[in-house]
């Protein structure tokens, strides 16, 4: 994963007034990115959350397998 490209997308989204979750928790992009980057063995799924068709968030959540 491209951490710098990571962090520009991410902080394009925030500026656009988009909320970025992590592990349920409202997080930043630089957190998002040294997690991801640092725990390359785990999978982060994205979730894209849309109110009235906007998006307004953008959740990290750990896959788990089961």
């Amino acid at each position: 994963m491209d951490k710098k490209q990571l962090f520009i997308e991410l902080t394009g989204i925030q500026g656009r007034g988009i909320t970025i979750f992590l592990e349920g928790e409202k997080s930043t992009p630089e957190r998002v990115v040294n997690l991801l980057c640092v725990q390359e063995d785990n999978s982060y799924m994205r979730d894209y959350v849309y109110d009235k068709g906007v998006l307004t968030e953008l959740h990290f959540d750990k896959v788990r397998n089961q």
